[in-house]
């Protein structure tokens, strides 16, 4: 079917990851919809299960593009001017490697993750950057990396801060990180914290709704184990009793608007929840191999160690009665996010966009024998 396609579409997106990764790509769906308003986003994929997935959820054509060959014609015989990245897959060098288009990576989430200056940006022709924390952490760690590459947008997918009637049972959402695919990546509070820090707040009377990362067990079998332990202490007598539960598939926005406050591990899922301005606590991880860079994010929240997880109700309860953190985090909002106004952060998305294809074709025309 693909035999002689040609993209109308000026934009394409790469996404080449199976369907356990679709969250990354499902989170900038609104703002590509609104980008293809204007310039026109198809979708290329690698995997037919992420390919019915996202065929169910927008608008946008998705092509499964499995062989590079067929990749090759479809470049070869359209006008694309501009690629997006969502992730670092290593199969995201099948479309970097065409020198017509610009390319451009977007991420899927701003935190103080190693990942996030990972020397693999150099790949990229731009690299958009939600604020100035992400420019501040991409510069101290890359080696010989050109600034002028880094473009901040915001963060179109931003929490509105909503007001929050006080509840008689507070709710609290404890949203963990997965384990992680190697040593320096082990964030992961779900083997570590999760037992005790839930028991710890049920007990407190606080309502628990659990969020597991959706990779959460995908590359150690005791993650997934402690997951499962967490999911069955969540059904029993007494976290029902408080109104827990297990809640992995609802709208983020849908889970910051029911929480009072948010227990999660070093993740973007932090800065996520900073616009809420209600309390944060973050917790610390076990393995050692770990890598944490100084943060002004976590200096201003509570930290959590795993030979204090038996408290967290405790210390959760106090940050509701007394959140004396909230002035520092309130700061920060501006310096990991660009500020919290979605809105705002889209049209800088759809005009950075606009600035590259611009150029892209400013610099194609000048070539002989191109003309595109």
């Amino acid at each position: 079917m693909l035999a002689g396609a040609v993209l109308e579409q000026r934009v394409v997106v790469f996404f080449p990851e199976p369907l356990r990764n679709v969250y990354q790509l499902a989170q900038w769906l609104p703002a590509l919809e609104a980008l293809h308003g204007r310039r026109g986003v198809a979708v290329v994929t690698q995997d037919s299960r992420t390919t019915a997935w996202l065929r169910r959820r927008t608008s946008l054509p998705v092509l499964c593009v499995a062989r590079t060959a067929t990749l090759d014609g479809i470049v070869q015989r359209s006008d694309v001017a501009l690629a997006l990245y969502v992730s670092h897959h290593p199969r995201n060098f099948q479309m970097l490697r065409y020198s017509s288009a610009g390319h451009v990576y977007i991420g899927h989430g701003e935190s103080d993750k190693a990942v996030s200056a990972s020397n693999q940006l150099k790949a990229y022709d731009r690299v958009f950057v939600a604020g100035p924390a992400a420019e501040e952490r991409v510069l101290a760690e890359l080696l010989w990396f050109d600034r002028s590459r880094l473009v901040r947008i915001g963060r179109p997918q931003a929490a509105t801060a909503a007001p929050r009637s006080a509840a008689a049972v507070p709710t609290v959402l404890y949203a963990p990180t997965w384990e992680g695919a190697q040593p320096s990546m082990a964030y992961s509070s779900v083997p570590t914290h999760g037992s005790a820090l839930v028991t710890s707040l049920v007990a407190a009377g606080i309502r628990v709704v659990y969020r597991p990362h959706p990779r959460t067990g995908a590359n150690r079998r005791e993650v997934a184990a402690a997951d499962a332990a967490l999911r069955r202490l969540l059904d029993a007598p007494d976290a029902q009793g408080t109104g827990s539960r297990t809640d992995a598939d609802r709208p983020l926005q849908e889970a910051f608007a029911e929480a009072d406050a948010l227990v999660t591990d070093v993740s973007s899922m932090a800065v996520e929840w900073l616009p809420t301005g209600r309390p944060l606590v973050v917790t610390v991880p076990a393995d050692p191999a770990a890598v944490v860079a100084p943060s002004p994010l976590l200096d201003a929240v509570p930290r959590l160690p795993a030979s204090a997880a038996d408290a967290t109700g405790t210390l959760v309860r106090r940050c509701l009665t007394d959140d004396r953190e909230a002035p520092a985090r309130a700061a920060l909002v501006e310096h990991y996010l660009g500020g919290s106004d979605p809105a705002a952060a889209l049209t800088r998305f759809l005009e950075a966009c606009d600035d590259v294809i611009t150029a892209r074709d400013t610099l194609r025309s000048a070539v002989p024998g191109v003309g595109r």
